[in-house]
């Protein structure tokens, strides 16, 4: 079963981490400053793809955006191609 935990430094720079067995298999990159989050590279280690990883640090991402009422600025080419594939699921929180 995995994990997600979002680990941010003291500039509120770091990641939404994904953690399969206590190894880190996946990673979406990000900076929280006031009511925007900047989302800027999602990767997942080779042993980690075709599992869904990705999928669920957005999704995780996307939770954290709403509960903390924060702006989505998608940088990352994943997480942009997400939001104008599905901009109905997005458009609450998708700052363009």
């Amino acid at each position: 079963m995995e994990t997600i935990k979002l680990e941010l430094d003291e500039k509120q720079h770091g990641a939404f981490n994904l953690y399969e067995e206590g190894k880190k298999l996946g990673e979406m990159t990000v900076s929280v400053k006031e009511d925007l989050l900047t989302v800027y590279h999602t990767g997942v280690e080779p042993e980690g793809e075709g599992k869904g990883f990705a999928k669920k640090l957005l999704e995780e991402m996307t939770s954290y955006a709403r509960a903390n009422k924060m702006m989505v600025l998608p940088l990352c080419p994943y997480v942009h191609a997400q939001f104008k594939k599905h901009p109905d699921e997005y458009q609450d929180i998708w700052k363009q």
